[in-house]
């Protein structure tokens, strides 16, 4: 198992709250986790509510959990049962101590409101993304990638599902990920209450690869779905959102007496899924293809997103005139940009160093895919991936 940057911050919430829940979507690889966390808990109980006999084990939940407070008990797949968010909040107030829960849930909407509901100020949350490129170049497998170079662009192309990337091959990666976007969609959303039917998804889905990186015209692309709503089309985004397939970035919104873009930008959160939906198995067809600099912006985007401090906000900037960066962290009030392409010789435009200006970012950065760092001016840097967390 690759190490899994998350893990030190799991530890740290169970020693200070009753309950931790874990997101993420479905083979993640939150299971993989949650039982090696388990195993510094002596006589930690592990239950997946998928399975029927672990199911039957918690029919009177208030009475079984108090058999067990003593314990930390892991419960996988917790949105399966809805009702045990009633039990878990007087059990925790029966016994307020740190480590009792640790809660894994595939549905984050669902299974917030859930929570939210019941266990507001007993809970941490904490998502598990797929692999970031710090964890697969910290794992040091040359006979996986013989560089830093070829571990990303192999991260890239497959995306950071444990099974996608340590696939033996390009062709099996891609034949497992068509697998999986074919069971989400006819088995995983069914299981959490979606009644529209999966092929009216998929083509939402492939029609969300397409604009990947671009904004959101809700009114066009229902238009192209077939003349449905713009709502309907906000709905489905949602349940994709929810489901952590895509995600939805704002407009950053600033006082500047300035017309600023409105509209969200949808990006999907693994870039190996996003190649399946457009059938780009290899990297000769990714670079092939018109959607390279776009995918991998959004490849980038989720790296940094996924590496930031807690409790970061994430936004882009961009305004009628043409000001723009692709996105925006605001870390305390400190506001830190990054400006994405994919050049060994990267160029900014005018309307990036507007938006510096415009927003007085503390620090900007150039990503691309070159050899070492260098300063485009004071405070703004040209980096490498690699180096983002350097």
């Amino acid at each position: 198992m690759l190490f899994r940057s998350l893990l030190a911050s799991i530890h740290q919430r169970l020693s200070l709250q009753p309950a931790v829940v874990l997101l993420g979507p479905r083979q993640v690889g939150k299971t993989t986790l949650a039982q090696a966390i388990a195993a510094h808990y002596p006589d930690a109980l592990f239950l997946d509510l998928e399975r029927e006999a672990d199911r039957a084990r918690l029919a009177q939940p208030a009475l079984f959990l108090a058999q067990h407070r003593h314990q930390l008990v892991v419960l996988d797949e917790v949105q399966t049962m809805p009702e045990l968010f009633t039990a878990l909040r007087p059990e925790i107030d029966a016994e307020r101590r740190p480590g009792r829960f640790l809660l894994l849930g595939s549905a984050s909407g669902k299974l917030l409101r859930q929570s939210a509901e019941s266990l507001a100020g007993r809970v941490a949350y904490l998502e598990l993304t797929p692999f970031l490129l710090t964890e697969v170049l910290a794992a040091n497998q040359p006979a996986e990638a013989k560089n830093e170079a070829d571990a990303m662009n192999r991260l890239w192309l497959r995306g950071g599902f444990p099974l996608s990337y340590t696939a033996v091959d390009d062709a099996a990666s891609f034949i497992w990920r068509g697998d999986f976007i074919q069971t989400f969609l006819t088995r995983d959303l069914p299981q959490l209450g979606v009644t529209i039917p999966a092929e009216t998804l998929r083509r939402f889905w492939r029609m969300c690869a397409h604009l990947h990186g671009q904004m959101l015209n809700a009114s066009q692309l229902g238009v192209s779905l077939g003349g449905v709503a713009s709502t309907t089309v906000g709905r489905y985004l949602d349940l994709f959102t929810d489901a952590m397939m895509l995600r939805r970035l704002e407009p950053h919104f600033v006082n500047i007496g300035k017309r600023l873009v409105k509209s969200p930008k949808v990006y999907f959160r693994d870039s190996g899924i996003l190649h399946s939906l457009l059938n780009l198995p290899s990297r000769d067809d990714l670079l092939s293809h018109p959607v390279l600099g776009q995918s991998w912006e959004g490849f980038i985007i989720e790296q940094i997103i996924g590496g930031a401090p807690a409790f970061s906000e994430f936004s882009f900037y961009r305004t009628a005139a043409g000001a723009e960066i692709d996105l925006v962290v605001n870390n305390g009030g400190r506001l830190t940009g990054f400006e994405i392409k994919f050049s060994d010789a990267p160029k900014v435009s005018k309307g990036f160093w507007n938006a510096c200006e415009d927003l007085g970012l503390e620090r900007a950065y150039v990503v691309a895919p070159v050899g070492g760092s260098y300063p485009l001016a004071e405070n703004v840097e040209v980096i490498s991936p690699e180096m983002l967390w350097r």
